[in-house]
């Protein structure tokens, strides 16, 4: 009889394998031991998402981001230290003294060193601090400071433009074009400024202003197929899009604006041949480039590399869990019904969900405005619409936009039956002998339109009656009746 095996009396113990924060912080110091910098920070940001608390980790990830020369991103991160994680790390100013000097912020290197002194003047680095600040005043000639005047405004500016604060934007950058004509970048953020408040006209001739006087301007050409884009402009879309594509910047910034602009407008095989390329030579920027590498990768079909794009991204912004370009959006209701208005073949439907989405809360919203231009057809019935109840432009055709959508307003106050009445109105405002009519008398069309309306109800009103609900006389009614009747065949 062979042997046969007791079963052991001991039980097994299964030892999870649990890779936390430290975990990958330790694995990023060893890492940065050996000098391979992208590894390291690799790990740290790993050591980071999974713990956004630890002070620690976060310094080590900006100091690797330092020494990559990425001063600008290491910044932030030093800045969300002092200001969110623990403000008793002064090292951190000093780090920060030397990130600004680097990207020749001299005045706010100065502020950081003086004040790393102040706060620890037998500090690790305070003889450091102490030359720092020695060579900074070496090199204090008047025109370093006249530069780094300017790259202080155009910092302030472009935050007021990301923070959505257009108004001081527009202010901020109209002053630095007129002291500094030969700065594109300030010209070209002042027509995102203009486009994005509303004021499309006055973009798109800042634009035309810097392709005359620099012919070429790569963000000019991207700016101006943005544009385009969200105007519904399908002919100049695809003329950018073939002069832009045939273009080969050599600087890893214009490479990245031409992948984030062809993302943008949803030219997604052509923005991955540069938002890849740049991943490849080992660029990595803030949150926004893996936001447009993760939604690229998807749409071209790389969804391991999306999903792993989508990880970079929420470093940055956490909050965005759930938001992935593969995940389907959810609306309300309301909104939805919006949707489906806008989606509708007839012209009357398509303006009724304009109208409907001009008066909610998603309007307040520039970049959904946008979109829903995107969402219309090319009609050019539409364009006065969309550029009054969208951008709020009131000259020209977009005066009588106007005055319809004041017509319907009042429509819409008066009556449960919204919905028909006010299709109804439309329709009648897009007739094609309406071109004549500006509907600047909205109370009087508005009692006319639901006189005819409930009338074809079979509904028994009179025009007395719709007089003294809209406040104009019997007369009124019946002069703008006739006219009404003239446009409804």
């Amino acid at each position: 009889m062979g042997k046969q095996l007791k079963q052991s009396s001991r039980k097994a113990t299964i030892v999870p394998f649990i890779q936390n924060g430290e975990y990958f912080f330790k694995k990023g110091m060893k890492a940065y031991d050996r000098g391979d910098l992208h590894k390291a920070r690799k790990y740290f940001e790993r050591a980071v998402r999974l713990d956004e608390r630890d002070a620690s980790f976060a310094l080590q990830l900006a100091l690797v981001l330092s020494e990559l020369g990425e001063y600008q991103f290491s910044n932030q991160w030093l800045f969300k230290i002092i200001h969110d994680l623990d403000e008793t790390m002064d090292d951190c100013l000093y780090f920060l003294a030397n990130n600004f000097a680097c990207l020749g912020l001299f005045r706010e290197a100065r502020q950081y060193a003086e004040q790393y002194l102040a706060n620890e003047p037998d500090g690790e680095f305070a003889d450091d601090a102490a030359d720092l600040l020695e060579l900074l005043r070496l090199d204090g000639s008047e025109w370093t400071e006249e530069e780094e005047q300017l790259m202080v405004l155009e910092d302030r500016a472009r935050r007021l433009l990301e923070e959505e604060r257009f108004a001081e934007a527009i202010e901020a950058l109209e002053a630095i074009v007129v002291r500094y004509p030969d700065v594109w970048a300030a010209h070209n953020n002042l027509a995102l400024a203009y486009f994005y408040s509303g004021d499309v006209d006055k973009a798109k001739q800042k634009v035309r202003e810097v392709l005359k006087r620099d012919p070429g301007n790569l963000h000019a050409l991207c700016n101006a197929l943005v544009f385009a884009y969200y105007l519904h402009d399908q002919e100049q879309v695809s003329s950018l899009c073939r002069t832009l594509a045939g273009l080969y910047p050599f600087f890893h910034e214009h490479q990245y604006k031409l992948g984030a602009t062809f993302a943008l407008v949803g030219r997604f095989d052509l923005a991955f041949r540069w938002l890849h390329r740049l991943y490849k030579s080992g660029f990595r920027g803030d949150g926004p480039f893996y936001y447009w590498l993760a939604c690229t990768a998807y749409h071209t079909g790389h969804e391991s590399l999306a999903r792993n794009m989508w990880e970079e991204f929420l470093v940055f912004h956490p909050e965005k869990r759930g938001e992935e370009p593969w995940a389907v959006p959810s609306f309300d209701e309301a909104f939805a019904r919006i949707i489906r208005w806008i989606e509708q073949e007839g012209l009357a439907d398509q303006l009724y969900g304009l109208y409907l989405f001009s008066r909610s809360k998603q309007a307040e919203e520039t970049a959904m405005s946008l979109a829903i231009c995107r969402l219309l057809p090319a009609d050019p019935r539409l364009r006065p619409f969309i550029d009054s109840f969208l951008f709020g432009l009131t000259d020209g055709s977009s005066a009588r936009a106007g005055n319809v959508g004041r017509m319907v307003d009042a429509l819409s106050a008066n009556n449960e039956e919204k919905e028909a009445l006010c299709r109804f109105a439309f329709a009648i405002a897009v007739h094609p002998l309406a071109d004549g009519e500006r509907f600047a008398n909205g109370a009087a069309w508005a009692a006319a339109i639901e006189y005819m309306w409930r009338r074809q109800q079979g509904e028994r009103v009179t025009q007395r009656e719709m007089a003294a609900k809209y406040g104009v006389s019997a007369s009124t009614v019946q002069k703008y009746v006739q006219k009404a009747r003239r446009l409804y065949t």
